[in-house]
């Protein structure tokens, strides 16, 4: 994955969108915990938002989700036969909450 091609595609048009629940399986493949209920903060705008707040495009070729104030990609979601890739450059932190 090549971070720079994040920043191709820059649509506008979110009616093909999905919220951040979307991910809510796929992340689950990865993470023992709910990551739709954590919280991200945007490297672009610094908005932050519940993970299920974000704009999601998918499946294919993979997961991207988007800061619903600026559009900047906050996080993919890539997965091959033998791996999952989770590229989160867009997020400057990316709060989880735990149950104790």
């Amino acid at each position: 994955m090549d971070p720079d091609d994040s920043d191709i595609d820059t649509r506008a048009d979110t009616s093909e969108a999905l919220d951040g629940n979307t991910l809510a399986g796929p992340l689950s493949e990865v993470f023992a915990v709910d990551l739709t209920a954590a919280t991200s903060r945007c490297a672009g705008c610094g908005r932050v938002d519940a993970v299920a707040q974000l704009v999601v495009y998918g499946p294919d070729p993979g997961w991207v989700a988007r800061c619903p104030g600026c559009t900047a990609v906050v996080a993919r979601l890539v997965r091959t036969p033998d791996a999952a890739w989770l590229d989160l450059h867009g997020a400057t932190s990316l709060r989880i909450p735990l149950t104790t």
